[in-house]
């Protein structure tokens, strides 16, 4: 194969390639962009390969060369090389026949390949089970569905080129090529899965090209090669699936060809056999508005700390996008308190910081940060977060040992690999051992396999539990080989609602057991996803193999997992979206740069805070969120800072310290609304300290707190809703603590400050900054106007707090 991408580029895949002849369409093989309309190709001898519509298809066995011409002169001369002209083609049930089916659409969910078929005819989702599916096809219900004599009369022919009526609608013409090939199958006389095609399974598939590098309407066809076990490559073009991740930049129809809509990067993924494989598209931002010479002069003013800022301003100036410069003292000081401590800084903290004069002053606070109690209250929250610490799920007794634990090992910074095994190790008592209470969350094999990888890896393999992941490479023999890990773990205590028992739960192993899987009636041997096999009599601890392989520097799903959750955690956004989909068909917006992140996380033994102080010390992490000309269009390449609202508890704690008047939390509430009043939670108990979900509050509830019911950020919302704009201007929450008598407007009517005094208070109180000139001459322009009608000051400074609290500057990190 070759792939002329333009003049310039002059880019070719090998020195030359081999088209293997079929009868479906002489092979074709595309050689050049249709919209590179300059460039024009041409094989020396037509009597062995031709060129129609950009494509090589074969003739007849020989070598000729293949010319890339411009303007008569000859760029690129290639050799090719055809073969097997002469072979009658042998088409196969799993290559050729499901292939055909999974392009119609006859194996999909909404058809044949539901649960329960339709019509009674019932196909594996995406033709995951070849053996199942031939005998559907010819052999179930007497075979009727196959007329080797008239093929044409199959039920299989028939009825989606709609010979007979089908509710399905026309999915095969008579005069199509697919039609052709299941026609020429059935009078071959149907071959199955098995016996020769043993050896002609599909290995994997590739892309081509892997990379484009385009401009905004310019069109692209790929071609999707599939590799079989036997060594024999086809193009399989035709029957492959396309999708493009970021549609804004790029775009892709069923027949492959992509067209560019926009600056940025993304990708497209492809579909063939249960197999994925991937082309990046990278369409640089190349408008009025951002010249090189305006990026240019960005870039020099950006000055690298660390690996983060040389790979970003590399992607940067390959893409031509502007970063926007560094933000301001007052900018860092608020967002660096937000995002490692979740906190927003007190007055005297913000003075202190803008007064430093020493150089590295943000890398002393990043310091300083992590040495707080609040840093540690923070993460607590959000690996509880992760791991669904909640009392509708958990007794309270074990809510308490199960946050207890996780706080233990944020506040002593135990490294992720050893925090993620001895949750998968874990046994004891439930009040005494906390991370058991994993265990009494997820009660049964397929899980505890679920959530295990979700939480840890970001793989959602769920799908597998019933047929071959359609999105993924994982099988159904890979999930209940994973599930058997676990089916040895038992526990005293547990069945029915996950809340009932004795109180206390021991978690044991047993030296024997196994995880029956439902399709085959027998089980798997319990295997790590794709590690080894463990033998079905080893006596040992199952999962002592399973954490090993979980946390191994090797499995790149572990250590790319966490390095995208904190990343995302301080960056606003990941570099993998959503979070926890870590789905090969769903690439990260810097491959490059997660993978820099997740070696570096490696080689520092999974110190999470070194981590975190990588990111925060770079200059990306401290771009400016006000957009520069350029980079308005970018979401996903960091050329700024993202600006995302407070999550629900972060702002009603920042509301606290604004105020001064903590949040009551009194009451737990249990599923069907039943209530209990809880002392878990003493007066002054911030949000963050909230240990479980289930406490009852209006204002969190309303800004979507995370639920933690399934492992998933998706159950967190930051939305904005019409309750929450109802909530900030006429609520409870900010207006009762702003009337308290214990809030900051009676101790500064009791101080006796200035209204000079007050005005830069309350600014730097919600909104860690002095007031600007024009702002502080406004407040007093209104606090004279309120004096002159009377206004009691208390309700003017409680006026100023509510106006800095409801504006978007205090509600959003930027």
């Amino acid at each position: 194969h070759l792939i002329q991408a333009d003049a310039e580029r002059r880019a070719t895949l090998g020195a030359s390639f081999t088209v293997q002849h079929t009868q479906r369409r002489g092979d074709e093989v595309v050689v050049g962009p249709q919209w590179s309309s300059e460039l024009t190709y041409v094989c020396v001898n037509p009597q062995i390969a031709r060129v129609e519509a950009q494509r090589v298809i074969a003739v007849a066995d020989g070598q000729t060369e293949l010319w890339i011409q411009q303007a008569g002169e000859v760029l690129a001369r290639v050799p090719i090389t055809v073969h097997g002209t002469g072979v009658p083609q042998r088409w196969q049930f799993a290559a050729h026949v499901q292939s055909i089916l999974a392009r119609s659409g006859c194996n999909s969910g909404a058809c044949h390949g539901a649960l329960a078929g339709k019509g009674g005819f019932r196909l594996s989702l995406h033709g995951y089970d070849s053996v199942a599916d031939h005998f559907s096809i010819t052999r179930q219900d007497h075979g009727r569905r196959i007329e080797p004599e008239q093929p044409g009369r199959s039920l299989l022919l028939a009825k989606p080129s709609m010979l007979v009526p089908h509710k399905g609608g026309l999915r095969l013409p008579e005069d199509s090529a697919d039609y052709r090939v299941l026609a020429e199958w059935i009078a071959s006389g149907f071959p199955g899965p098995q016996g020769a095609d043993v050896d002609a399974a599909l290995d994997h598939i590739e892309v081509l090209p892997t990379q484009l590098q385009l401009a905004p309407d310019d069109r692209q066809s790929l071609i999707v090669r599939a590799h079989y076990a036997d060594g024999r490559c086809e193009d399989v073009t035709h029957w492959a699936k396309f999708t493009s991740t970021n549609a804004v930049v790029a775009q892709v129809n069923a027949q492959g060809e992509v067209t560019i809509m926009g600056p940025g990067k993304g990708a497209i993924s492809t579909w063939f056999g249960s197999r994925i494989a991937m082309a990046s598209v990278v369409v640089p931002y190349a408008t009025a508005e951002s010249s090189p010479l305006v990026a240019e002069r960005a870039y020099d003013d950006f000055h690298s700390a660390n690996l983060i800022d040389d790979i970003l301003l590399e992607e940067w100036r390959a893409l031509g996008l502007s970063p926007s410069p560094t933000c301001s003292d007052e900018t860092f000081v608020r967002r660096a308190y937000i995002d490692a401590t979740g906190t927003i800084p007190t007055p005297e903290q913000v003075r202190e910081f803008l007064g430093s004069a020493q150089p590295d002053r943000r890398q002393r606070l990043v310091e300083e940060l992590f040495a707080t109690t609040a840093f540690v209250d923070y993460w607590s929250y959000q690996w509880s977060n992760l791991l669904l610490v909640n009392g509708n799920l958990l007794r309270p007794d074990a809510v308490a040992a199960f946050y207890k634990w996780i706080r233990t090992q944020v506040e002593a910074n135990t490294p992720w690999d050893q925090f993620a095994r001895d949750i998968v190790l874990a046994k004891g008592e439930s009040t005494e051992q906390g991370a058991t209470n994993f265990y009494a969350l997820h009660q049964d094999p397929e899980s505890l396999t679920e959530n295990t990888c979700q939480a840890f890896m970001g793989l959602s393999i769920g799908c597998a539990k019933c047929h071959n992941h359609p999105l993924e490479k994982w099988t159904n023999d890979q999930y209940y080989g994973m599930a058997n890990l676990f089916a040895r773990v038992r526990a005293k205590g547990w069945g029915g609602d996950a809340r009932n028992g004795d109180g206390k739960r021991t978690l044991v192993v047993l030296d024997q057991g196994d995880l029956i899987q439902p399709s085959t009636g027998k089980p798997q041997p319990p295997t790590p996803l794709d590690a080894p096999p463990l033998a079905f009599d080893d006596p040992g601890d199952r999962r002592e193999a399973l954490a090993q392989w979980l946390t191994s520097p090797e499995n790149r799903y572990f250590s790319r997992a966490i390095a995208n959750r904190v990343w995302a955690a301080y960056m606003g956004v990941g570099l993998v979206e959503a979070v926890d989909d870590l789905r090969t068909s769903n690439p990260a917006s810097s491959e490059r740069l997660l993978n820099a992140l997740a070696d570096y996380l490696v080689e520092h033994n999974y110190d999470l805070k070194s981590l975190m102080r990588l990111i925060l010390t770079s200059q990306a992490y401290q771009r400016s969120s006000v957009t520069v000309a350029g980079n308005v269009q970018d979401n996903r390449l960091y050329s700024r800072y993202y600006a995302r609202r407070l999550m629900a508890e972060v702002l009603l704690d920042a509301v606290v310290r604004v105020t001064g008047v903590p949040t009551e939390f009194k009451e737990i509430e249990f599923d069907g609304a039943d209530r209990r009043a809880t002392d878990f939670y003493p007066e002054g108990t911030s949000a963050l300290e909230l240990y479980d979900s289930a406490v009852v509050n209006t204002f969190l509830k309303t800004f979507g707190r995370h639920q933690r019911r399934i492992t998933c950020e998706c159950e967190r919302s930051d939305q904005p809703t019409i309750i929450q704009v109802l909530h900030l201007n006429n609520g409870h929450t900010i207006n009762d603590k702003l009337a308290s008598p214990k809030s900051i407007v009676a101790q500064w009517l009791r101080d006796d400050l200035t209204a000079a005094e007050v005005i830069d208070q309350a600014y730097l109180r919600s909104l860690s900054r002095f007031p600007s000139s024009l702002e502080r001459e406004r407040v007093f322009s209104l606090l004279s106007q309120a004096d002159a009608e009377g206004v009691e000051r208390s309700e003017s400074y409680q006026d100023i707090l509510w106006s800095l609290m409801t504006s978007q500057e205090f509600l959003f990190a930027h």
